[in-house]
């Protein structure tokens, strides 16, 4: 187990250019499998969600080559059901995303329950109903089985907009006997891309980004080449620590699409970027004051399905709103542990009251210090670094692989920023 001390109060300047879209390139991953040609990947990030994801796909026949840093060749040619690694599943959530294309492409996958954050439940009831629809037989005893001898187009009502599931739904209905409809669909970024992908394979995927997709379903896919976009979570990242420690930097090839929602609720606590083509520049000086609602009200901020603001996104926003001047409500309705760091941070100095496990108050400014912590999981652990970051004294913080499997060497990139950051293996 690895550990980051963090020296705080450097403010961060310069220039960073972030990783590939983890949440976009473990899908990828998993659509190489519908294709017996070779497909190339670049831009993958190189974190340990992917490799996780790489040795599921070797287990099943596929053959994975490093081209070149952050360039896949992924080839399925032969490609067979087999008993995955159980602990591998229970690490990665993404590992419930080899269902529709296996099933597709073999008829059949049995799939250990898979991982990830514990931020709550997260029921993957959604996938099946979706894969039941277009024939797929499922059961469950300790293990997921699936299983169809052919997959049939159908008009799929999903019953929450699950990214995840509408990934699963995407990439079985791409080779589905006839026109699928999928409603109720999810639409972030990551699923854009996996539309875009699979088209450039001969899919034919219409209404891409929008909550109903229609998909006629193709005899067979070929190879094709694909580069990944920014990780727009990480971008947020980025803009998060600069604006906590007062910094200025420039943030290359940002994918500045996809960051207008988030863009105007920042600005709500007085944080705005300039947007310079495909880069965005976060200038020194930020207002850095909640804005009312009218009438003095105290503002909410609520995490909703795409292109509304984020979940991942919550525990960033949490932070930066303790270096703004002000009061502010934090609801996350989708999971009943995304909260739970921040007695972490009530504990470095923060002015947050827990009204339940789905909304907290923040009021700040609050001045941090440095402070001994555990990442609880991707994006909690993230959040810590840039409180660490903003303190006074010396923070420590344990558990960092958390951190490790969706940041591509975070710690370097901050340091190149400026950041005073150690990692060091525990004793």
């Amino acid at each position: 187990m690895e550990k980051f001390i963090i020296e705080g109060n450097n403010p961060l300047k310069g220039v960073v250019t972030p990783s590939g879209n983890k949440n976009a390139a473990l899908p990828l991953l998993a659509a190489c499998l519908l294709t017996h040609e070779p497909v190339v990947l670049h831009n993958v990030p190189d974190i340990i969600d992917i490799t996780n994801m790489r040795c599921l796909l070797s287990s099943l026949g596929v053959e994975i080559t490093e081209v070149e840093n952050h360039t896949l060749k992924i080839h399925a040619k032969n490609v067979s059901p087999a008993d995955l690694d159980p602990d591998l599943c229970k690490k990665i959530r993404a590992s419930i995303l080899l269902a529709g294309p296996m099933v597709a492409r073999a008829g059949e996958l049995v799939l250990p329950p898979p991982g990830g954050d514990v931020i709550g439940r997260r029921r993957v009831d959604t996938h099946i109903l979706a894969l039941e629809k277009l024939g797929v037989e499922v059961s469950y005893d300790r293990l997921f089985k699936f299983k169809s001898s052919q997959l049939v187009a159908a008009d799929i009502l999903l019953d929450e907009a699950s990214v995840t599931a509408t990934e699963n739904a995407i990439m079985a209905c791409a080779t589905a006997k006839g026109t699928s409809i999928i409603r109720n669909a999810a639409s972030e970024p990551h699923i854009q891309e996996l539309c875009h992908f699979l088209n450039t394979l001969g899919a034919q995927i219409l209404n891409i980004g929008s909550n109903t997709i229609q998909i006629q379903g193709v005899e067979k896919l070929s190879g094709g080449e694909f580069t990944i976009g920014a990780d727009y979570l990480e971008v947020v990242s980025f803009i998060g620590a600069t604006v906590v420690t007062g910094g200025e930097i420039t943030i290359r090839k940002a994918g500045t699409k996809y960051l207008d929602m988030i863009g105007l609720v920042f600005s709500r606590m007085g944080v705005t970027w300039e947007t310079r083509g495909e880069d965005i520049f976060i200038p020194a000086n930020q207002v850095m004051e909640i804005q009312p609602d009218l009438g003095g009200a105290i503002p909410e901020i609520s995490v909703m399905p795409w292109p509304a603001f984020p979940t991942d996104l919550m525990s960033i926003a949490i932070v930066v709103a303790t270096q703004c001047k002000g009061t502010i409500l934090f609801h996350d309705w989708m999971y009943p542990s995304r909260m739970f760091f921040t007695d972490k941070l009530v504990g470095m100095g923060a002015q947050i009251i827990l009204c339940d496990p789905h909304r907290c108050i923040v009021q700040g400014p609050s001045k941090l210090f440095g402070e001994k912590m555990e990442s609880p999981d991707i994006r909690a652990g993230m959040s810590l670094l840039l409180a660490a970051l903003s303190a006074d004294g010396t923070s420590v913080i344990r558990n960092v692989s958390q951190i490790d499997r969706g940041y591509e060497k975070v710690d370097q990139k901050l340091i190149s920023l400026g950041a005073n950051i150690h990692r060091e293996r525990e004793q």
